[in-house]
């Protein structure tokens, strides 16, 4: 990894905490024994630390705040990794403050990518990088996406410096009903994954429907090979983490012997104590309408489907249960369930009151993310529907991080929230802008100006015998 940049990166102590009993027999200790941490806790703790930044003014910008609005000839001010204001020509600018003239150019959140491979599927994509789907079993939600990831893949940093990306989640991939838990990341330079973990986001759950699981299964003669056989298999996964969840709220409430642990199950369980957050894969609007029957069946929330590619067609029922969908602006036809898609379908969803995303699932495409919202945005204007551009940034960086459930965190431009800024060289939404500089809490990792401010992995550094290396 870059040395220079991992210069700054502080190292974090996990504290265990004990409890104590009192003066009681053997068997009222027994009895009332102190439950094991509960599954949530943090067993592979975030290690994540900020690089420093320095005290920052963005001047005489086109600011869009990530949340619906524009300030023209606008300011922008962070300090300690933090945003302190945004503003008008006329915010006071502090004493001190390294200063960006930023005429003629952009200002906004980073973007945000909810569903993304890297470093499960990392570059180069060889057999030996193909790290992201553990298909031995339809339901694996006892795999942890995190536990794959490869830090030093270079789609992380092309994905900072080309498409201004500062936070992305990994998650499993979609051959199986449970894929996994996923995680969010911070996109900077670490040597492990704990390094990027996202302080305080909670886990996703990667589920999928539709042809991809019963493809892999049905093929080899077991459920699910149909639909049905899906739905089947789901139900009586969560049936089972029903009653595991009954069997550990018993115990922590009244003691006694501990139920069996199942780490699976301890998955399971957060997803229905609403901790974990499911992340569904699913293209078909049948689909998606079942997966919320059965997510009401068994008490859990569905908080986003991925692909969504017939979202256009239960809009209303969408935002009706908050959910989130992510999609591509025109990815479609390459096979049965992603046939019946239309260009329209981000903008309808939008229109519609739901909440809106733009993803990826490609590690070319999380380069140009600010282009696949310009093309639903363009789609949109067809038909009648004319967002606004500072109104569409949230399909890229407060709709994912709602999705995510870090938006008190940051995905917008807002006193208080985590600095993670792009200043784009040109409107953001055209195919010929790049990032300029983007900072994450405040410290600036990219800066298009300065060869010294280009991060790169070691993988892609070269080895002896291959070449100069610049």
């Amino acid at each position: 990894m870059n040395g220079r940049l991992l210069g700054g990166l502080l190292g974090a102590s996990f504290l265990a905490a004990c409890t104590t009993t009192g003066d009681v027999s053997r068997a009222e200790t027994t009895a009332a024994a102190t439950p094991p941490p509960a599954a949530s806790a943090p067993v592979y703790p975030s290690t994540y630390r900020p690089y420093p930044g320095v005290l920052t003014a963005i001047v005489h910008a086109t600011v869009f705040d990530g949340e619906g609005n524009r300030i023209e000839n606008g300011t922008v001010i962070f300090a300690d990794g933090k945003v302190s204001a945004v503003g008008g020509p006329d915010t006071p600018v502090p004493e001190g403050a390294t200063i960006y003239d930023a005429s003629g150019k952009w200002v906004t959140p980073g973007i945000i990518d909810v569903h993304s491979h890297l470093g499960d599927y990392a570059s180069p994509g060889v057999q030996a990088h193909s790290d992201g789907n553990e298909m031995t079993g339809p339901t694996k939600p006892e795999v942890w996406a995190e536990h794959s990831v490869w830090p030093q893949d270079p789609g992380f940093t092309r994905a900072l410096a080309n498409g201004g990306v500062t936070t992305l989640q990994i998650l499993p991939g979609s051959g199986n009903l449970v894929g996994g838990r996923s995680v969010t990341l911070k996109n900077v330079p670490a040597r492990t994954v704990q390094g990027m973990k996202f302080p305080g986001a909670p886990y996703g759950l990667k589920m999928a429907c539709g042809e991809n699981p019963k493809r892999v299964y049905g093929s080899r003669n077991q459920m699910p090979s149909t639909r049905m056989g899906e739905m089947a298999v789901d139900r009586q996964m969560w049936a089972r983490a029903v009653e595991y969840k009954r069997k550990w709220d018993k115990y922590e409430k009244s003691g006694g012997e501990p139920p069996a642990r199942d780490i699976a199950m301890d998955t399971l369980r957060e997803v229905l104590e609403g901790k974990i957050l499911i992340q569904n894969h699913c293209y078909r609007a049948d689909e998606m309408a079942q997966m919320i029957d059965m997510s009401k069946e068994f008490g859990y929330k569905i908080t986003a489907f991925h692909h969504a590619i017939e979202a256009y067609k239960i809009a209303d029922l969408l935002r009706e249960n908050g959910i989130c969908s992510a999609m591509w602006a025109d990815w479609w036809g390459f096979k049965m369930e992603a046939y019946d898609a239309i260009n329209e379908n981000i903008p309808l969803v939008h229109n519609a009151g739901a909440c809106a995303i733009v993803h990826s699932d490609d590690p070319n495409g999380i380069q140009r993310l600010n282009q696949e919202a310009a093309k639903a945005m363009g789609d949109g204007r067809r038909i009648g529907i004319d967002v606004k551009p500072e109104v569409a940034w949230e399909w890229l960086s407060y709709n994912p991080a709602k999705a995510l459930g870090i938006a008190d965190k940051t995905g917008s431009l807002k006193p208080g929230k985590m600095a993670d800024v792009v200043l784009w060289n040109g409107d953001p939404f055209s195919v010929y802008t790049r990032p300029e500089r983007v900072w994450i809490d405040g410290a600036m990792l990219y800066d298009a100006n300065n060869p010294k401010l280009r991060p790169v992995t070691d993988f892609e550094l070269g080895q002896p015998g291959e070449g100069d290396v610049k």
